[in-house]
């Protein structure tokens, strides 16, 4: 794969660091990705999204849910055995992990549960109504006028060009 440099990208954008760190990451990313533990990403609702892992032999208490830098990172500590086991197979691994999972903008954990050996973790995007697409009302009437008022006098109204 041919590295690609995002260096003028960074220069000549304000505010885009974010989405130039994200295609960074993709475009260095590992080819032998850890893929401990298994997780799943499903689409729940129109605005809703559920991240499961795959946590057997992990608690709740094992596990620790963080949302830091738009990112979700799920982190797991097995505190240690008291007594001495003696395993003839050990085919689930409960080695400690780290999975880190980036954010759309606006995109925030709603909750987390563990049942089953899953850990499910809710999130959903809230669009802030600033940012949501209004319908504008088109009048059939002529432009308004505006009075503006300085210091209780009255000055002629001004047309508002639309």
């Amino acid at each position: 794969m041919r590295n690609m440099d995002l260096t003028p990208l960074y220069r000549a954008s304000v505010g885009f660091d974010r989405m130039a760190d994200l295609m960074d990451r993709a475009l260095t990313a590992d080819v032998a990705a850890p893929t401990y533990p298994p997780y799943n990403i499903e689409k729940t609702g129109e605005n809703a999204y559920r991240i499961s892992i795959a946590v057997a032999g992990f608690s709740a208490d094992d596990l620790s849910v963080e949302m830091r830098d738009g990112a979700v990172i799920v982190s797991a500590r097995k505190a240690e055995d008291d007594g001495q086991r003696s395993y003839l197979h050990r085919g689930i691994a409960t080695r400690a992990f780290e999975r880190k999972f980036a954010l759309a903008d606006h995109v925030r954990v709603t909750g987390a549960s563990h049942v089953d050996g899953m850990l499910h973790i809710e999130l959903v995007r809230e669009v802030p109504e600033a940012l949501k697409p209004r319908k504008i009302a088109i009048s059939k009437a002529a432009p308004r006028t505006v009075e503006a008022q300085v210091e209780g006098e009255q000055k002629p109204a001004e047309k508002l060009d639309s």
